[in-house]
């Protein structure tokens, strides 16, 4: 599998990775996934400390023990529990993500994560307070490099002119090119790494499944006319998820795209994807033309 440099950090990331949200909790299951991925090329692992209250880092962590030196980790801060309260509130303060972090390496069996990222961010929040934060856990080698995993191009704008983030992992797909509008060029200009989470759009765009329902600004059946027209470009033996994983490859910006996976089969159509040529120019354009552009319309 290729390998791509994270912005201008030492890390270098096989180019499709594993978002492990879809890991599910079923121990057995979840470790054999893993390690079947990371047999076959992934180095990145992406969880966060929300994703099953904290289950899913533990099982990435039993995952990974005897392996760590093969994976680039990454995991996520920002959201807590508070006794009372149902759900997770928002708390990006230095005081909460110098104590999250504790948890996170007991829960992943680990003394350090080669990629922790922010999971949000408003602009209202303390940014410098919350870069401070990141900065410490860095140069005390908790940590060694840091990101943000948002959506919303005023926020990525500020953490990118006043820190040393390497990433921002983002939304990306055919149905999904909002980034390309500020985000994807914000990004290439300051040299750092879009990861791209979401390639095959929770299976809107995945081979061999029918979507039944519409995604972002696709009613269902721009969904299914989309997915027929974009036959012509898998007739030559690509799947229709691997051409999916390749579009969001196709930027400069973009470092690695993180598919789910919760079966095998699900896992070894996305991999799969490696095994391909990157797009010609001409077929990115054919997307651009056969698909929407898409702009945020929010948080600008």
């Amino acid at each position: 599998m290729r390998k791509n440099q994270l912005g201008g950090s030492q890390l270098y990331v096989g180019e499709i990775g594993l978002g492990c949200m879809s890991l599910g909790t079923d121990e057995e299951k979840a470790i054999s996934l893993v390690h079947e991925a990371l047999e076959r090329g992934v180095t990145l692992l992406d969880t966060a400390d929300l994703y099953d209250s904290g289950r899913n880092e533990e099982l990435v962590g039993k995952a990974i023990r005897g392996r760590r030196e093969q994976v680039v980790l990454a995991t996520k801060v920002g959201n807590r529990r508070i006794a009372g309260q149902e759900g997770w509130a928002w708390d990006p303060s230095k005081a909460y993500i110098l104590s999250a972090v504790k948890d996170s390496l007991r829960r992943l069996g680990t003394d350090y994560i080669d990629l922790y990222q922010l999971h949000g961010g408003t602009i209202g929040d303390p940014i410098d307070e919350t870069i401070e934060a990141f900065e410490q856990l860095k140069g005390e080698g908790v940590i060694r490099e840091y990101g943000i995993s948002s959506i919303r191009p005023n926020v990525i704008r500020e953490y990118a002119s006043r820190s040393s983030i390497v990433s921002v992992m983002n939304q990306y797909s055919i149905v999904d090119r909002r980034a390309e509008e500020t985000v994807l060029p914000l990004l290439e200009e300051k040299g750092l790494s879009l990861i791209a989470r979401g390639p095959v759009a929770s299976g809107a765009l995945a081979a061999n499944r029918q979507p039944s329902k519409g995604v972002l600004d696709y009613e269902l059946d721009e969904l299914l006319e989309l997915r027929r027209q974009l036959e012509q470009l898998t007739s030559d033996g690509r799947s229709l998820s691997q051409l999916a994983i390749r579009y969001s490859l196709s930027h400069p910006a973009v470092a690695v795209a993180i598919p789910g996976a919760s079966s095998r089969e699900q896992l070894l159509q996305n991999i799969s994807a490696a095994d391909i040529s990157p797009l010609t120019e001409e077929e990115v354009q054919l997307i651009h033309r056969l698909s929407k552009a898409g702009v945020y319309k929010v948080h600008r």
